[in-house]
């Protein structure tokens, strides 16, 4: 067998491995399975790209790419240790802008150092592949760029609204195909030095023109973008196996984002094509009402009478690292006979699957974890919803208000409950900048503070309901 024969059946094997990481990572039981395979499958796909590499490169060479690969290793071993699930959006957001900024420098190495065979009809399919696998990555390396920034809070989350900012995106579209047109007929530095400013504008234009309540359905677009970016790398290097991983990439990533917009009653070309279509911004409102408060003791007692609850939680609860406390409440609280269930939306977070994990994390059972279409129905039977740092998917405006900026959104009918009990820090509006009249309902008491601290705090009280009534002095 030679080189060339054994590096192509490792690539098939890595793609099924592949494969089979998407499909482990589809279900909570098997996703750890799944990133056990991805892992087995990059290892292979690495080796086999190394041993087909030592064919044509110097000893020189191959040192370098082994420091490069320890470098990279140690430093994503570091980033996976210190990161916490906080963070992971922002993380994922500029490891996308890495591959964009690496499938745009292949695109550039192609233009530099073409292969001397190509000729005629062959060359121009090239000089195709190297505009176009330019342009993706540096759309998706600008873009990711940003959206880190918004996620990390460094710069506003609210919308970019430049005048006629969708002209000046389809007058992006329009310079990139003319000039694809040009460069594939006459190849030239200016040209992919234009094509590349451009992208790199329109990628960081795209995504700070949307907002921070869609920022979800960003993080897992610009996982597609990062997808098809290394599939166009693929084409530019001849190798199969990143054109397969980067179409399953891109493939999965933009049916993701079809699956948030629908989960937030969102146009998916409106989405990618930077908010076209919707509010420029979310007016943020005022108070509309009075608010009742309730403290922890009081939860306590509620929660101890309750037949059933529902705790449904959001980025608050990543935030203030609660999903341990909250844990261990759902354990006692089913020792007691209440039937305790998790409703999650498809968007809390700013992660697909952010809470399923921080619960999975703190060894919630799966068969109590329910998804918003499970679960929406059975509030209105219920005697307690604990609302955990979510704000927007609970927010009846969506579908009470037309004219709110998230009116249509499916959200968790929470307020269809006996008791709601809503942690928050403060009254303050969610992410999406929309202050949220559940807040004011009759049946709704607000308990602020630490989520975290609160949830402790409700422990105390439960553990202090079963404990012994001491004797009164005297009595007999």
């Amino acid at each position: 067998m030679t080189t060339d024969t054994a590096a192509q059946a490792a690539y098939v094997v890595a793609a099924l491995l592949f494969i089979l990481s998407l499909a482990g990572l589809s279900q909570h039981k098997t996703s750890r399975s799944g990133v056990v395979w991805g892992i087995a499958g990059m290892v292979v796909a690495l080796a086999a790209t190394v041993g087909l590499a030592s064919r044509s490169i110097t000893t020189t060479g191959l040192v370098l790419i082994a420091v490069a690969t320890a470098v990279g290793a140690g430093i994503g071993l570091w980033r996976a240790r210190v990161v916490e699930m906080t963070g992971m959006p922002e993380l994922i957001a500029i490891m996308h802008s890495l591959v964009g900024l690496a499938a745009a420098f292949v695109g550039w190495n192609g233009y530099l150092d073409v292969d001397a065979h190509l000729s005629g009809s062959l060359l121009a399919i090239h000089h195709a592949e190297v505009f176009i696998g330019v342009f993706i990555g540096a759309v998706t390396f600008t873009g990711s760029v940003v959206a880190y920034l918004k996620l990390s809070a460094r710069i506003n989350s609210r919308p970019l609204t430049l005048p006629g900012k969708h002209v000046l995106n389809i007058g992006a579209l329009v310079a990139f195909v003319g000039l694809t047109a040009a460069f594939v007929a006459r190849p030239g530095m200016g040209l992919l030095i234009a094509v590349t400013v451009i992208a790199l504008a329109l990628g960081a234009h795209l995504v700070a023109s949307i907002g921070g309540g869609d920022m979800p359905v960003v993080v897992s677009m610009l996982n597609s973008y990062s997808g098809w970016a290394a599939a166009a790398s693929g084409f530019l290097l001849a190798n199969n196996l990143l054109i397969v991983t980067g179409a399953l990439v891109g493939s999965s990533g933009a049916y993701l984002s079809y699956i948030m917009c629908k989960a937030m009653n969102r146009s998916f070309i409106s989405v990618i094509a930077g908010g076209f279509g919707t509010p420029a911004a979310a007016a943020e409102e005022g108070e509309q009402g009075e608010h009742r408060e309730i403290n922890a003791e009081e939860t306590a007692e509620l929660l101890g009478n309750a037949t059933s609850v529902i705790i449904t939680p959001g980025y608050g609860m990543a935030v203030a690292q609660a999903q341990y406390p909250v844990a261990e409440l759902a354990r006692k609280l089913r020792e007691r006979g209440v039937e305790v269930r998790f409703g999650i939306h498809p968007v809390a977070g700013r992660l697909p699957g952010h809470m399923n994990v921080l619960l999975a994390e703190a060894n919630v059972p799966y068969d109590i974890v329910l998804e918003m279409d499970e679960i929406n129905d059975d509030f209105a039977a219920t005697s307690v919803v604990l609302v955990i740092g979510a704000n927007d998917t609970v927010n009846p405006a969506a579908t009470d208000n037309p004219s709110s900026p998230i009116a249509g959104m499916p959200v968790l009918h929470v307020w269809e409950s006996a008791n709601v009990i809503v942690f928050k820090r403060s009254m303050a509006a969610g992410y999406a900048g929309v202050q949220n009249p559940l807040f004011f309902r009759e049946n709704t008491q607000m308990l602020f503070g630490d989520a975290k601290q609160r949830v402790e705090d409700i422990l105390r009280g439960l553990d202090a309901l079963d404990a012994p009534v001491p004797e009164m002095a005297g009595s007999r």
